[in-house]
């Protein structure tokens, strides 16, 4: 999914309005957020659980940790996604796959995204173990309120079942 709104100048203060934003798109969507630091940058966490009788019982529990950054280019985006993963695993409840899974939007935001991070961010979700599944994002904002965002889209083998639920609530807050 690559979706693009142009409405101004690059600025420095974007990628700072654009999580700002974020923030507020999750804790009016019933998320619980906070936030905690990684190599010099401030990271916003927002986390929610989901059960639904059509995933069978299911909980799934979504994570969205979302970074500033000066430059984003396709190792820092894999090591950020990395992080991320370990990071949520130590923060998740219940028991990882007995009906639990967990999902991932690790997201970097800058107003330089080098293609080849936006091609790793649209070529596959990664995975950790059997119940973390990770779509990474990069959200490339050329000005307060414009934003360029690119992620796989597309379905995965194990925990399928939850791909709309995650792509609906990835278009939610990163609109």
């Amino acid at each position: 999914m690559t979706h693009q709104r142009t409405d101004g100048v690059p600025s420095a203060a974007a990628p700072g309005a654009c999580l700002e934003a974020l923030r507020e798109r999750l804790a009016a969507d019933g998320c619980a957020v906070t936030a905690t630091d990684r190599d010099d940058h401030r990271v916003l966490i927002g986390s929610r659980s989901d059960r639904k009788v059509r995933w069978f019982g299911t909980r799934v529990e979504l994570f969205v940790l979302a970074a500033a950054v000066p430059t984003v280019d396709s190792t820092a985006l894999a090591e950020f996604t990395g992080w991320a993963l370990t990071h949520v695993k130590g923060l998740r409840g219940g028991l990882p796959g007995a009906r639990d899974a967990t999902r991932v939007l690790p997201a970097l935001v800058s107003g330089s995204v080098q293609r080849s991070a936006a091609r790793w961010a649209a070529e596959d979700a990664r995975i950790l173990g059997t119940s973390l599944i990770a779509r990474p994002l990069t959200v490339e904002t050329s000005a307060p309120g414009a934003a360029r965002v690119t992620m796989y889209a597309g379905g995965v083998v194990w925990g399928g079942m939850f791909t709309r639920h995650v792509l609906e609530k990835a278009a939610l807050y990163y609109p």
